[in-house]
């Protein structure tokens, strides 16, 4: 794990923008300052964004490997989850589209979980070493893998209820 301090890109946006301004007078310089103060938060958020977009074309350039951004005490760390190379019928390793090729591009989505099922799923991915996003691109590759090859459950519409005589 590697931790990165981003409060010296910040300050040297910070600096750029009143360098800026400082032509324009000491109203433009003021202004500058205070819109250097508010968008510090925005421009960190824009960094680790970009952190993370990077880390995912790494990621889908390795041989099972993770290469995850992860936020603590408001600053990135990279981390780097080695996968372990098993069997045919283990699941894919993190970051692995299950079985279609799809050229290494990676999506994005939004997921809300119940708090409690959330950390019972940190709880299982730090159990394995896992980042909680590596861990939940296995269980979907399972699922889906588990989907394709299980046998209808005889349940959905044709499923009938009711009585019979015999």
């Amino acid at each position: 794990m590697v931790s990165m301090d981003l409060s010296d890109y910040v300050e040297a946006l910070r600096g750029s923008l009143t360098t800026a301004a400082a032509a324009a007078g000491e109203q433009a310089r003021e202004t500058a300052r205070l819109l250097a103060d508010t968008m510090e938060p925005a421009v960190r958020l824009a960094v680790i964004d970009a952190m993370s977009a990077m880390a995912a074309e790494v990621t889908a350039e390795l041989d099972g490997d993770l290469v995850d951004i992860r936020v603590r005490g408001g600053e990135p760390e990279v981390v780097v989850v080695r996968a372990h190379h098993a069997a045919a019928e283990d699941p894919p390793a993190p970051g692995e589209p299950p079985d279609e090729d799809d050229g290494g591009s990676v999506a994005r989505i939004s997921l809300r979980l119940p708090d409690a099922l959330k950390a019972r799923a940190e709880q299982a991915a730090a159990a394995e070493g896992l980042s909680l996003n590596g861990w939940l691109v296995r269980a979907v590759a399972a699922g889906v893998r588990e989907s394709r090859t299980s046998p209808p459950s005889g349940r959905g519409p044709r499923r009938y209820s009711g009585f019979a005589r015999s």
